[in-house]
């Protein structure tokens, strides 16, 4: 049995590669041959590291930095130069941060009290409630001074003392309602913003995503190339052991 041991042979340990671009030292599934890089990135790779060729290899951290700066200098070809939101872009798939948030519970948090009581009075005066006070309010009105009060109305036809309320309202009405507007078209702002950043990147996102396939498929190859070698390792042994019985 001893003898067994010493001759069965050893589990093959996890091979490790060489990146070429960061000289780190890592195992086989995270680094990517050059034969797997699509052209235009390996051209941009070789052009920035020297003795890039065919047999080299580049883990996944420095490939997905090559890539950012593939979309950087793509988007300055068709852009010009790039907007503080193009940026944040690549700043946030560098970082790998997330970009969707939620907009409207932020704005709503920094209104001053001003900006808070112009929304209440431009919703208040949007709505069918303000429309059935304020009519209600012009009829009682009318109703009083015509009828009710027809010896001694307050404010007797053509309601002089009414269109000046209502002229007053109108007037202290239209600039709230101008504030609230001038709220949501900066609201809107906002969000187109934060949509041309998340399309943004989801366009960056989908350019990498061939190279992310062409990767996954190397490593499925790589680990069942990996298992077939245990395999035929394990029948060598199972074979060996029944020579040695016969």
């Amino acid at each position: 049995m001893p003898q067994d041991t010493a001759k069965r042979p050893h589990r093959r340990r996890a091979e490790t590669l060489v990146c070429d671009v960061c000289r780190g030292r890592f195992a086989r599934l995270q680094v990517l041959p050059a034969a797997l890089v699509r052209p235009n990135l390996a051209e941009l790779i070789a052009a920035r590291v020297p003795g890039w060729s065919e047999a080299s290899h580049i883990c996944r951290t420095c490939l997905n930095a090559f890539r950012i700066d593939y979309a950087r200098a793509e988007m300055e070809q068709d852009r010009g130069a790039l907007t503080a939101l193009e940026e944040q872009v690549l700043q946030s798939l560098r970082e790998g941060e997330s970009l969707s948030e939620n907009l409207n519970k932020t704005f709503d948090e920094t209104r001053t009290l001003g900006e808070l009581i112009a929304d209440r009075v431009a919703d208040f005066g949007g709505s069918w409630r303000f429309i059935i006070i304020f009519f209600g309010t012009l009829a009682v009105w009318i109703i009083a001074n015509s009828l009710v009060l027809l010896w001694h109305p307050f404010d007797p036809y053509p309601y002089i003392l009414l269109n000046l309320v209502l002229s007053l309202l109108a007037a202290v009405q239209a600039p709230i309602i101008m504030m609230s507007q001038n709220r949501q078209e900066a609201r809107d702002r906002l969000h187109a913003e934060n949509d041309y950043k998340v399309n943004l990147r989801a366009e960056i996102e989908i350019r990498g995503l061939s190279d992310k396939i062409d990767q996954l498929i190397h490593q499925q190859w790589a680990h069942l190339l990996e298992l077939q070698e245990m395999e035929m390792e394990m029948i060598r042994e199972i074979s060996g052991r029944e020579r040695r019985a016969e």
